[in-house]
């Protein structure tokens, strides 16, 4: 069964006030290639989480994105009572001594402003959170496996259908291969006698004749092209993930195809191979998407 390198996965876990979403998407390519973006507090598991991502998905171009969130309890901010006391003395002693009545309302609105009022605390790293973070990315990683596992089971479908159209094509130039071999001897044959001044020798003729049919015999290509679907089928109904075994032979069947174009000598014949090299286009851009 073939596995698809387009997939995408999302997931969160907690760790006490804060949540972690780790979302991760990957997209076909020829190598690994990982864009991965932390939150600076989870910074220190970029290592693991590279090695988790390239262990489990093996090639695509994969982009990582985790956000760290707090909740309400987690952030509020503790009054620093001391430079709460400092402040509104300082600023009652000001309104005083210039006059000025304020209200304990306005004083307040006016303190709980001032710098270092409120505590920000910036939270510290830990293994809580470290291990929070890689059970998200785990369970996202899990989820995009099962969508590129659905997506190549459509692709692997896909292929099949256009490999066997392919073979049926094959079947259909068959009946005019004897078709054009009496074309071409009675197009020869005709040219000579449109000019009675020639004499050619009947048994040279023949051989020549015999000899220029030979050179067009498609016969070796069709067996090739043949055995080439066959693998093609064997390879993408495996038990393994084979995307570059499957380009692979998908250019040898071109090579067949190309050769059968230019040996047909015939319109309907270079219509199939036409239907051939389209089926053809289309699977080299699915195989394009198998890992």
């Amino acid at each position: 069964m073939q596995i698809s390198m387009t997939g995408y996965g999302k997931a969160t876990a907690e760790c006490g006030p804060h949540k972690i979403t780790f979302e991760i998407r990957s997209l076909n390519s020829k190598q690994f290639d990982l864009s991965l973006k932390l939150p600076m507090l989870l910074r220190d598991a970029e290592m693991d989480l590279r090695s988790m991502v390239a262990q489990e998905l093996g090639r695509g171009k994969v982009e990582c994105i985790a956000h760290l969130e707090t909740t309400a309890e987690g952030i509020a901010l503790p009054v620093n009572t001391a430079a709460f006391a400092s402040y509104l003395a300082q600023m009652r002693s000001v309104a005083q001594a210039n006059g000025l009545n304020l209200s304990d309302e306005a004083l307040f609105a006016a303190v709980i402003k001032q710098p270092e009022v409120m505590k920000h605390d910036t939270p510290e790293p830990n293994d809580n959170l470290r291990q929070a973070l890689i059970q998200a990315a785990a369970q996202a990683i899990e989820a995009l496996l099962n969508f590129r596992q659905q997506e190549g089971q459509a692709l692997e479908h896909d292929l099949l259908a256009r490999v066997d159209n392919i073979g049926n094509l094959l079947t259909q130039v068959e009946p005019y291969e004897a078709q054009r071999t009496q074309t071409i001897r009675q197009r020869l044959t005709d040219a000579l006698a449109a000019q009675p001044e020639l004499r050619p020798d009947n048994d040279r003729l023949e051989q020549e004749l015999i000899f220029y049919i030979e050179k067009l015999d498609i016969t070796e290509e069709k067996v090739r092209l043949r055995n080439h679907c066959r693998y093609f089928y064997e390879i993408c109904t495996g038990t393994t993930a084979s995307g570059r075994k499957l380009g692979f032979i998908a250019q040898e069947m071109g090579r067949e195809i190309n050769t059968l174009g230019s040996k047909a000598n015939h319109a309907e014949m270079q219509k199939i191979v036409v239907l051939m090299k389209d089926e053809l286009e289309k699977i080299k851009e699915q195989v394009l998407n198998v890992l």
